[in-house]
């Protein structure tokens, strides 16, 4: 199982651990943490950060159920089969293309 699964796993079971940035950040760009939760359950890996410390993260965009595009970090603990929520936001369309790839 990869990890964006094991984190829809834990999202599922209510398993969550919400950061004091991803608050701040959800907040800052109006999103509502069951639109959050719901763009991940949905949601794909663009980016994996496997090797980050202290458990390995990726970056998931998914949309909501209104169709907003929304990128978030989350992590995984194993040991406690928790998702950590790092940060979500609203992504900026001159950065992404299609919202998947990053533009250099």
């Amino acid at each position: 199982m990869d990890i964006l699964e094991k984190i829809k796993s834990a999202v599922t079971k209510g398993r969550i651990n919400m950061t004091d940035h991803a608050d701040e950040e959800l907040a800052n760009d109006e999103i509502l943490d069951k639109d959050l939760f719901y763009s991940v359950l949905h949601g794909e890996t663009i980016e994996d950060y496997a090797d980050d410390k202290p458990f390995p993260s990726c970056l998931v965009h998914g949309e909501d159920q209104k169709g907003r595009h929304i990128h978030s970090v989350w992590a995984y603990s194993a040991e406690h089969d928790i998702a950590i929520a790092i940060t979500g936001y609203i992504p900026d369309p001159d950065r992404w293309i299609d919202y998947k790839i990053r533009r250099r």
